[in-house]
């Protein structure tokens, strides 16, 4: 599992910087570099919702579809710890997974 650290503000999985979805799904399949990838599974959180979805923890299943990534083994992220940058998002597109490492350079 990778340690996970999310910077995300706005998504409605995000508490203390961490995850309550269980898994994430980062995309950007030809990316070359970090902001060409998104957190697929960025959800906006609207009003005064809270985390509803299991509880917030540092390590976290990632599926990986940014194929370019050195951190990505069979579409999986191997990477020990990962950030997710975008901290007022409004869209998946707008999040970034910050650790890419792209191995195209």
């Amino acid at each position: 599992m990778t340690q996970l650290k999310c910077s995300v503000r706005n998504c409605m999985y995000n508490e203390e910087q961490l995850c309550s979805k269980g898994d994430i799904t980062i995309g950007g399949q030809d990316a070359s570099k970090p902001n060409e990838t998104c957190c697929e599974s960025f959800r906006e959180r609207s009003g005064n919702m809270m985390n509803s979805i299991g509880q917030p923890s540092k390590e976290i299943s990632v599926r990986c579809q940014a194929t370019n990534c050195d951190f990505n083994e069979g579409c999986k992220c191997n990477a020990k710890e990962i950030g997710i940058a975008g901290s007022n998002a409004c869209s998946c597109g707008e999040t970034e997974c910050a650790s890419f490492d792209c191995h195209c350079k």
